[in-house]
């Protein structure tokens, strides 16, 4: 429990760090969501809505007389089969038919009111219409567009360009284009003076694009596994015009397949008509036969046969007239092949007993409604049509020889039946010759009828087959509004996700520049990079550009007060500190201008404001600043600080004379009326390193820290030369300055070793200029005594 409750803070404050740079630029979050927001109403309220308009629709099974062979089903050759759903579905939504849906409701010729900002695209009731006098083959396959302005109920002004000037002509007057003279007609159940004034843009688009455009945006799917039910679905910005567009895909789609099965019903029919007529000369002929035989001979009735020859042969009769119908069938079907010209549609269940043609039949047919099909939008170099040409070809060379043989083998089957039955007539041959003529012609007679008879019974079966004909879907939901709210632009996701990029951006920004940060900006900044390696003493915050440079006395400002706890937190460290002398403190940096000068000054001035006496060394020889921070122009016009560099010898001079005495480098300075003694650096030595070196360096820190209660030395910058370290062994406290916003995390790693290593004693870091949003116990508390008090002290 302990344990938790020691871990639980710290975990509380990780957290608040965390979130503390995004807490601190909450105005952005705010400006950013307002922009996005208002970005995402702009976008809602400026684009074109759409709407989802879906269908749905059941295809059929095919069980009667859409089957090819259906007219001659009682042969048993094929039988109705079922409709491969997803093959239907390829059909239903082929460019083909949807080339067709835009040809018949206009698709490729968009009207389109011109706005300020938003374009609105006319459909239903346009205020004028267009027709063009030029062949449909180039109108139905250019891009082409121009620009009407109406005036009156009479004229309209027109321009192919939008920026072009605009000519005035007259509503049905020929217009010459790049598409032929083009007539401009208004729509005569509008009134043209509320659409005067206005400008439009007429397009006009290739019959294909529109297609693909559409077959693309159109969505067909089953509704569920195994089923026969498919929706149909289209998003489009115009209701009506997806409405139309779906509903009149499945009219095509149906009206495609009645056709369809007109065009076999029509080439049977004409084959059956063709052998009707052919038959029926041949059925007079035999019975002119007959009658001339009976008129010549006088013979009015004949006796019928013995019952057993009759019986005998009646069997045999039958079978040769079975086996004759077959293969005059046959023949006939094999002579209409051979002289077909093209890929024109086969006559489809002739009573042909073979299944094998049967079948190849009706895929040759399907092949050629398919190919005639494609040359409605194509030609016949189209590969597609090409791969169906060789397919056909091969289907009629299959029918060809399968015809042969079925041929051969019933020739072979009618001659062996003439065999059995001239045996059989040979006994009846006993009878009179009037009796044996008279029987060969009736029995011409009777087979001919037969045909007759039978192909007039299937002509009749073919209409009545085409009469019943049925779509291939039957529909069950006509084209309606899936619901009344647009699918596109969505408002609540739109709003949502325009909330969700408005906090997104700034917390990108934030993360991202707290990532590739690696400089110092407060106090926890600087603990987190060394850890407890080395303490870290103070912040003391940045100055604003009116804000005085050293403290007053009775300062009651933030600087004033991070510095008093910098010197409550020397002297706590200098009372445990047990070498000597204690009153030595060294203030370094790792580069220049981090501010090591404005703390060795401030932190003199703040120790002088306790009565205590103060000494201040300029110890950087190389790169000098104590005199130009204590010379302001300001100081000296108020006659606070006049030293005389020119006179007064400094560092440099007593290290190299061993004449001079510390009083005679020394320079009182009054600050805050109180008194503070200077060494400044003196003239810039050409060896500087060395004369660091000199015994005499030593002597002057033994005596000054004897003389004075502090000694304040500003040293040269660590990282830069070597100074520092050659004087670090005469200090008993060293403060390295750190500049929030500057210092880099990974140049602090050089102290720390330093320290560790033994070669710099005493070290501890004091976080400058640091923002006063960024201060680390500040940030959260605040100096607010320093101000309480100044507020009220100035009331007071």
């Amino acid at each position: 429990m302990q344990t938790e409750k020691q871990i639980s803070p710290n975990n509380n404050t990780d957290i608040s760090n965390l979130i503390k740079p995004y807490l601190k630029n909450w105005i952005w979050f705010v400006a950013s969501v307002i922009v996005t927001i208002t970005f995402a109403f702009l976008y809602i309220r400026y684009t074109v809505p759409e709407y989802a308009i879906n269908a749905k629709v059941k295809i059929l099974e095919d069980q009667n007389s859409t089957s090819e062979l259906g007219a001659f089903s009682d042969l048993g050759i094929l039988g109705g089969t079922r409709n491969n759903v997803l093959d239907e579905i390829e059909t239903l939504n082929s460019r083909t038919n949807l080339i067709e849906v835009v040809k018949e409701l206009g698709l490729n010729k968009s009207i389109i009111a011109l706005g300020n900002i938003k374009n609105t695209e006319l459909y239903d009731t346009p205020p004028f219409n267009i027709n063009f006098l030029g062949p449909d083959s180039i109108v139905q396959k250019t891009e082409y567009e121009f620009y009407i302005k109406l005036i009156s109920n009479t004229k309209f002004q027109f321009a192919n360009i939008e920026n072009e000037a605009f000519k005035e002509y007259s509503f049905g007057k020929a217009i010459p284009s790049s598409l032929g003279d083009l007539i401009i007609t208004p729509n005569g159940a509008l009134d043209m003076k509320s659409y005067s004034g206005r400008d439009y843009k007429v397009k006009v688009s290739p019959l294909a694009t529109m297609a693909e455009y559409y077959q693309k945006n159109i969505l067909i799917k089953v509704t569920e596994e195994f089923s026969n039910i498919i929706s149909i679905t289209l998003n489009d910005a115009i209701k009506k015009r997806g409405k139309d567009i779906i509903n009149t895909l499945i009219n095509k789609y149906n009206q495609n397949a009645v056709d369809d099965k007109k065009a076999i019903a029509d080439r049977t029919s004409d084959f059956i008509n063709d052998r009707i007529a052919e038959i029926y000369g041949d059925l007079s002929t035999v019975d002119q036969s007959a009658e001339d035989f009976k008129a010549v001979r006088g013979i009015a009735d004949i006796a019928s046969q013995t019952n057993v020859n009759l019986e005998i042969g009646a069997a045999n009769q039958q079978e040769l007239q079975e086996a004759s119908v077959q293969l005059d069938i046959a023949s006939s079907m094999k002579d209409f092949i051979d002289s077909q010209d093209g890929y024109e549609l086969l006559p489809a269940n002739v009573g042909l007993a073979d299944q094998t043609i049967a079948s190849t039949t009706a895929r040759y047919n399907e092949l050629a409604l398919e190919r005639r099909r494609l040359l409605e939008s194509s030609n016949e170099k189209n590969p597609i049509i090409v791969n169906l040409d060789q397919q056909l070809d091969g289907l009629k060379r299959s029918m060809k020889s399968s015809l042969n043989s079925v041929t051969n083998n019933l020739s072979l089957q009618v001659n062996s039946l003439s065999n059995q039955l001239s045996s059989i007539n040979s006994r009846i041959y006993s009878v009179p010759k009037n009796e044996r003529a008279l029987r060969d012609i009736t029995r011409q007679q009777q087979t001919t009828e037969s045909l007759y008879l039978y192909l007039l019974q299937k002509r009749e079966e073919s209409q009545i087959t085409f009469a019943s004909a049925s779509p291939k879907s039957k529909i069950i939901d006509r084209a309606y509004l899936l619901s009344k709210y647009p699918v596109s632009p969505k408002k609540s996701i739109v709003f949502l996700a325009s909330f969700i990029l408005g906090l997104l951006l700034p917390f990108s920004v934030i993360y991202a520049k707290d990532l590739l940060d690696n400089k110092v900006h407060n106090k926890l900044d600087l603990e987190k990079t060394t850890g407890d390696s080395v303490p870290v003493l103070v912040e003391i915050p940045k100055l604003g550009k009116k804000q005085h440079k050293l403290v007053n006395k009775e300062d009651r400002s933030v600087l004033a007060e991070s510095l008093r706890i910098l010197r409550t937190n020397l002297n706590y460290i200098q009372r445990s500190h047990k070498t000597t002398p204690s009153n030595v403190i060294f203030i370094t940096s790792s580069v220049p201008g981090e501010g090591k000068t404005f703390i060795s000054s401030n932190l003199a001035a703040i120790y002088a404001n306790t009565g205590k006496r103060v000494l201040l060394i300029g110890a950087d020889i190389r790169n000098p600043k104590l005199y130009d921070f204590f010379a302001t122009d300001d100081m000296i016009q108020a006659d606070k600080l006049k030293p005389r560099r020119s006179t007064k010898d400094g560092l440099t001079e007593y290290l190299v004379n061993s004449n001079l005495k510390i009083q005679d480098i020394t320079v009182p300075a009054n600050v805050n009326e109180n008194s503070i003694d200077i060494i400044f650096s003196g003239k810039i030595p050409p060896n500087p390193t060395e004369l660091l070196m000199n015994d005499r360096m030593g002597d002057l820190f033994k005596k000054v820290s004897e003389l004075y209660d502090y000694v304040i030395v500003d040293t040269a910058p660590l990282m830069v030369v070597t100074d520092t370290l050659l004087i670090s062994e005469y200090a008993s406290q060293i403060l390295y300055v750190v500049k929030a916003g500057s210092t880099e995390k990974k140049v602090l790693n050089f102290p720390v070793k330093l320290k560790a290593e033994g070669k710099l004693k005493g070290l501890s870091f004091v976080v400058n200029n640091v923002k006063q949003a960024n201060l680390g116990y500040g940030g959260k508390y605040g100096y607010g005594y320093g101000k309480t008090v100044k507020k009220w002290w100035k009331f007071a």
